[in-house]
């Protein structure tokens, strides 16, 4: 159901299937740096590679297959990544699906922050959601709740934490091209002019700038720590 626990249907979510990999490399990671015992070590390492091919590589492989096969094979149930539009997509079933989750994917090392799938896809985050997009003033939502059939319906406002998620990639992208740092700054300070008289972040911002949801959450602010942290590393010596 997503880290969102949508009311929808059950499908392969791009984020879980992430998450997945993260728990078998720390596993691995774990046991090879703290010297503990992992009998099933060469499995886990099996599983972890199967899981990140399934992501990134079965999009071109089963592209392949339905051209030469006539579709036999249904890529659309089977692709993290959606060539044509050049972005990770929500789920393996919804392929033409934005979601700002995967921008945690950099931040667990899954994928390089300057990859040129995860650039494109940031590059479409950024738009505004009437051109395709995730963010408006600066703020980013989740996804776009007017196209989803996420079984909650109404609208909702931006998600505080994945806007910060957006600065950290951001600001892990900008090492190797600057411009994307000069954005990191720009949102990261334009997304503080929203915290509340303590500096505090609910879970949600609405259109007309006021808090929404859980306030303060505790997700928000390791969000914010992580991004502000990452920042204050990447801009020393360069302002």
């Amino acid at each position: 159901m997503s880290i969102w626990e949508v009311r929808s249907k059950k499908q392969n979510y791009t984020y879980s299937k992430v998450m997945l990999w993260v728990a078998f490399d720390r596993g691995v990671r774990l046991s090879e740096k703290r010297c503990l015992p992992c009998p099933n070590k060469t499995e886990w390492l099996r599983v972890r590679d199967t899981i990140y091919e399934e992501i990134m590589q079965k999009g071109n492989l089963y592209i392949f297959i339905w051209y030469r096969l006539k579709r036999i094979w249904p890529i659309d149930k089977c692709v993290g990544y959606n060539t044509e539009m050049q972005m990770f997509v929500q789920s393996y079933e919804s392929r033409t699906m934005l979601d700002a989750s995967i921008l945690i994917a950099p931040l667990v090392f899954f994928i390089s922050p300057n990859d040129p799938r995860f650039l494109h896809t940031i590059d479409k985050i950024l738009l505004s959601p009437e051109k395709g997009g995730l963010t408006e003033t600066g703020l980013v939502f989740r996804y776009n709740t007017s196209t989803s059939e996420d079984g909650v319906g109404g609208r909702e406002g931006a998600f505080s934490m994945c806007t910060f998620w957006l600065v950290e990639a951001l600001t892990r992208a900008g090492v190797y091209d600057r411009k994307y740092l000069v954005k990191a700054v720009n949102i990261f300070e334009n997304m503080l002019s929203f915290g509340n008289h303590l500096s505090m972040f609910s879970e949600e911002i609405a259109r007309s700038g006021e808090q929404l949801g859980n306030t303060p959450q505790a997700f928000s602010h390791l969000a914010l720590i992580s991004a502000a942290f990452n920042l204050d590393r990447a801009t020393k010596g360069k302002n």
